[in-house]
Order: C-alpha cells, then structure tokens, then sequence
C-alpha cells in the first residue's frame, strides 16, 4: 500500500525548483488542464497542484515524514539549499527549522520544511529508530524555555507567542551556561526574522555576539553558529 500526499502550490514551477535543491526527482508533471507535479527522494513521495489564487501564506497544507535520522536528511537538506540559495532560509515562504528536540513528541528531535506552497513538511523519527534513541531532556530554565518556544513556533506556527516565551525567559536567565544563552539567542533571532522585526533580529545577534565561549563551546555550537552567521548575511 502507497499513500501519496497531495498538496497545494501557487506554482508548480517553484515548487520543482525547491524540492530539485533538497534532491528530490520530478517523476511526473503535466501543465494542462491542471499544472500537477510529483516529486520523490528515496521513498518520500509528494504530489502537487496548483489552486487558482492560492495564497501559499494562508496555507493548512502538511504532512508527517518520518526517516531514520532527522540529522542526516536535514544536513543533506541544508547543503542543497546553500548551494541553491547560497543560505539555509529560515525566515519567509519557503523555508527550514533546525532539528530541535519537540516537548510533544517525547523530545525527539524534529525539523520543519516550509515549502514554496506554504505546505509543512513535519520530519520525524521513524517508529522503530525513535525507540532506541535518547530523547534530549533540558535541564535550565532557559533550555525549556526554548522546548516551550519549539513548541509553539515549530509545531503549532504561533511565532508570536514562541518569541514572549523566549523573552521573558531570557530577561530572567543570568545563571544560564553560555552554550544555553547562545542557543536561546539564535533561535530568538530566527523568530525575529520570521516575524520581519529586523531590530529586534539585531539586537539579539549582537548580544549573542559579546558571549565569551571557549574553543570546547564553539566546537559543541558549531551548527548554532554557522546557522547565525548565515543569517547575518
């Protein structure tokens, strides 16, 4: 038994563009009487159509995928869009969450693929992998702020609140670890991008900026760092 997932577009030309960065292969397409487009990486298979004046913004489109390591399909993601792109996006329509451990799924870290047809493309881990991992547990009230945040933003699309959360948590957290507070800031920065307050974005780079870290932390932060440079840029 197959179940495809058929979503809505405002183009299927964008959509191909898209999807062709990530790796995924056209695997049917037709542009009359209705533009349909099917696209497919491994076994992950989605099919597209176009509504006339569809507006990806107010879109409801999702789907749940779930794969063997979310780290890897989000790495491989990553690299297809810089070279596409030149950056991961993270703010706007389409765009990509980092992998981030969800409060609502039993902390097993997730991602969130924004398509150009404001489709959500939930990645997950598969049943039987998500068994033998270990779920990431915070143990600061900043790092649970931020599955608080994860958890709004990421699973319920409610940035607003996601950005107070973080707010509020990160005016009260002076005893928080460095590696903590630099995790809290980027992902408020991406909130700030998301929601187009450009200042506030600059603000919270710059004091993720003045944060000493030791050779050890910025090893640990790696990805963190690289995806704030990127929205630097």
């Amino acid at each position: 038994m197959t179940v495809i997932p058929l979503l809505p577009c405002a183009s299927i030309d964008d959509v191909e563009e898209f999807y062709s960065a990530l790796g995924f292969e056209r695997t049917y397409r037709q542009t009359k009487p209705n533009p349909y487009l099917g696209m497919r990486l491994d076994h992950i298979e989605l099919h597209f159509g176009t509504i006339p004046g569809f507006n990806p913004a107010d879109s409801y489109g999702s789907c749940v995928i779930q794969v063997p390591d979310t780290g890897v399909l989000h790495s491989a993601f990553a690299e297809g869009l810089r070279a596409a792109y030149g950056k991961v996006p993270v703010a706007g329509i389409p765009r990509m969450t980092r992998p981030r451990p969800r409060k609502n799924v039993d902390g097993l870290a997730g991602f969130t693929v924004i398509d150009p047809g404001g489709n959500w493309i939930r990645i997950f881990p598969a049943a039987h992998t998500a068994e033998s991992a270990t779920p990431t547990t915070p143990s600061g009230k900043l790092a649970k702020a931020v599955e608080n945040a994860v958890v709004q933003s990421d699973s319920r699309g409610d940035v607003a609140q996601a950005a107070k959360i973080l707010d509020g948590a990160l005016a009260k957290a002076e005893d928080a670890s460095p590696v903590e507070r630099v995790e809290a800031l980027a992902y408020r920065a991406e909130l700030a991008f998301i929601l187009e307050d450009r200042t506030r974005a600059a603000e919270v780079l710059a004091e993720l900026s003045a944060i000493p870290l030791t050779a050890e932390e910025r090893e640990r932060l790696a990805d963190t760092l690289a995806t704030v440079e990127e929205m630097r840029r």
